[in-house]
């Protein structure tokens, strides 16, 4: 029996040894030992390639890799030594006060990808907050580029930077590489991704790996300090986001883009999150006809009523106007600060389907018909979406 188990475990040995170490890697898919089969006349005959995970991130980081930009930025910013008048705080003793000092900041602060050969970049809005600062370019041969133009959406934490593909310091442009998008809609929980991005502000094209964690959740991203902004239908991962990160793809093993790094969880391990890419499709569909993000408008600011208080009110459940903004479509359409939304196009508003969400579905143009509770009566309206400016 001893010497049973003893033969298996040196064929275990030697088929590593085969391998050239291959055998620690996790295969996908095939069963590694029906790789390599004698032949009857005593060949080894290779019947199909094996890919496992290594081949696979070298794979996409060659091809792909050249796509994923870092984000630069560069500002004055006002230095003042807070000890300077430490001692004469009222001024008491006349003495001199320092004037504030001036430096020139630059530094990498984000990630993003090319999307189109015409220069267009996609990354975070929160990237590129500052509209006092200028924003720069750096492909991974290190060519510098100045952004020319910011186009933020004012919805979703997404930004486009617009570059001059032919003009880069230390000599002329190059071509550049856009991605290929993929569907986020078949993202499955467990399937491998890729994340690639400028770790820190500081390691450019930083791989690292992981598995999507979670699909469809909602998160608040931002701090206290910056603010923050409530985004849906994220998708959670394990592969390891940094700040420096945020902006850059997550790609699946084919080298589709699947999302867009935004976040990581404050405190905790191995839990970051990504814009699905087909919510950046979208928007760019809208960039590519009219030059600008495109989100329809209806114009009234909101509170939600909950059933709860609905009953205890006598109300209905729906969203309370609290205020209707002059020339919008919904005071066109006769909507009134008092008014309850309960319905948009048969839709009932409620607090996990409210009408921020509803409205975020439609379009530009879109034709609606809103059921409103008026004292004590339901109305119907018919207002048409306009472009939010």
């Amino acid at each position: 029996m001893k010497k049973f188990f003893s033969g298996i475990l040196v064929g275990i040995v030697a088929v590593a040894l085969v391998l050239g170490g291959a055998a620690t890697d996790r295969v996908l898919g095939i069963p590694g030992l029906d790789k390599l089969l004698p032949s009857k006349s005593g060949e080894t005959v290779i019947e199909r390639k094996v890919l496992n995970e290594e081949s696979v991130v070298i794979s996409v980081v060659e091809e792909h890799g050249p796509s994923v930009v870092t984000i630069g930025i560069k500002k004055t910013e006002k230095i003042i030594n807070p000890f300077d008048n430490f001692f004469d705080p009222f001024g008491f003793f006349n003495f001199p006060r320092q004037t504030p000092q001036e430096r020139e900041v630059e530094q990498d602060i984000g990630s993003g990808f090319v999307v189109s050969k015409e220069g267009l970049i996609v990354t975070n809005k929160h990237v590129v907050a500052d509209t006092s600062a200028s924003y720069r370019v750096f492909t991974k041969d290190n060519k510098l580029y100045e952004v020319e133009k910011i186009y933020r959406d004012p919805v979703n934490d997404l930004a486009i930077l617009k570059i001059n593909p032919s003009l880069s310091s230390g000599g002329s442009g190059q071509v550049l590489q856009p991605v290929e998008l993929g569907d986020s809609s078949k993202l499955k929980v467990g399937q491998f991704v890729i994340a690639i991005g400028t770790a820190l502000g500081e390691f450019r094209n930083t791989v690292t790996t992981g598995v999507i964690s979670g699909l469809g959740r909602g998160i608040t991203a931002g701090n206290p300090f910056e603010g923050a902004e409530n985004l849906e239908n994220v998708i959670q991962t394990d592969a390891a986001i940094n700040p420096g990160n945020s902006g850059g793809p997550l790609m699946n093993s084919l080298g589709q883009v699947v999302g867009v790094n935004i976040a990581v969880a404050s405190g905790a391990q191995n839990i970051g999150f990504a814009l699905p890419i087909n919510v950046v499709r979208e928007s760019l569909d809208n960039f590519d006809k009219t030059g600008q993000f495109s989100r329809p408008f209806l114009g009234v600011r909101y509170r939600i009523i909950n059933n709860q208080e609905a009953v205890a009110k006598g109300w209905l459940e729906g969203a309370g106007v609290v205020e209707v903004i002059a020339g919008s479509p919904a005071e066109q359409g006769g909507v009134e600060v008092g008014d309850i939304i309960i319905k948009i196009d048969g839709e009932k508003i409620t607090e996990k389907n409210d009408l921020a969400k509803i409205i975020g579905k439609k379009k530009v143009g879109d034709k609606l018909e809103l059921s409103v509770w008026r004292e004590g009566e339901e109305k119907k309206m018919t207002v048409v979406l306009r472009e939010q400016s």
